[in-house]
């Protein structure tokens, strides 16, 4: 174990250093700059703030400078916010952020097993066909267009929830809905996958013959492996919630890290861009290797590799 995780910190390495430096290359080749816009500020004024933030020197110097402060972990100052730095808005929003993602993996896995188990149990049956209908439903309709159905039925139509903030515990669901949608479908696919393979197989007629109860066959016995699949699919499912709350964040006007994200490339702020495509990424790979060792956990005869 302590070898694949060293391992997997040293493969980390290239892979953090090639996306820092293409992300740099191409947010510092973009037309404009985090300062362009600032109409009332004269030219000397513009100067005199790019010379505080070492913008009006050479790019690569900007380069080694940033990669000097990464390493001591930090991220810079937010060139858009005023006194605040990246680090600290990390820590302000990405809890807002993880919440979502956590409640939209709920919905995900609650949803998506449940449909998935269902579906499998009656194969080829009207059941079976809706159930995959509707999960072919979640993985082809975006979140930018359930989202704001969502609002037009539920928060504007039938006045059950609001339509955007995060004060309330109602105000969790419709963003949890509208992240967790398409993930569900995906998980109920792959559930029904597993669950088809584990059915016919010969300990779940063993147990079917002892009189065991069929709930407790399917909860006990043929769940666990069925669901491997999805245990696979955790990793980056996971990270892409998290970081794919962008959309749902804006739609939903959420106070957490993917608004910042989508803010910091409207106002072309280099480093909150960077910090946090640097603090993905980190998150990314966590999760990936997170699901590696549970898979393992779950299946002994599983061997750890890269």
């Amino acid at each position: 174990m302590i070898w694949f995780l060293l391992k997997r910190f040293l493969a980390m390495i290239p892979v953090l250093w090639a996306t820092i430096t293409l992300t740099f290359l191409l947010v510092r080749l973009a037309p404009g700059g985090p300062f362009t816009d600032e109409k009332q500020y004269p030219p000397q004024a513009i100067e005199q703030i790019n010379r505080h933030y070492g913008l009006d020197q050479p790019m690569y110097i900007q380069y080694l400078r940033y990669l000097g402060k990464l390493l001591r972990g930090d991220l810079g100052p937010a060139l858009k916010y005023s006194g605040r730095s990246v680090n600290s808005i990390i820590a302000e929003t990405f809890p807002v952020s993880l919440e979502l993602g956590l409640w939209a993996l709920l919905v995900a896995l609650l949803i998506g097993i449940g449909a998935g188990v269902v579906a499998a149990l009656r194969p080829n049956s009207a059941l079976d066909w809706v159930s995959m209908m509707l999960s072919m439903g979640g993985i082809c309709i975006p979140a930018f267009v359930l989202g704001p159905l969502l609002v037009l039925i539920f928060a504007l139509g039938a006045g059950w929830f609001n339509a955007s903030g995060w004060v309330t515990a109602s105000d969790r669901i419709l963003p949890s809905i509208t992240l967790g949608a398409a993930y569900a479908a995906y998980i109920a696919r792959l559930t029904r996958s597993g669950m088809l393979d584990v059915l016919p197989q010969d300990f779940i007629r063993t147990a079917r013959a002892k009189g065991i109860s069929e709930w407790r066959v399917i909860a006990v016995h043929a769940l666990k492996p069925g669901i491997f699949p999805v245990v696979s699919f955790l990793g980056p499912a996971i990270a892409g919630i998290i970081s794919g709350s962008f959309v749902t964040e804006t739609i939903f006007h959420i106070p957490g890290l993917g608004k910042m994200f989508v803010a910091g490339a409207f106002n072309r702020d280099y480093t909150l861009v960077l910090g946090l495509v640097v603090f993905y990424s980190v998150l990314v790979i966590l999760f990936n290797t997170l699901v590696d060792v549970v898979l393992a956990i779950l299946n002994p005869r599983l061997k750890l590799s890269t």
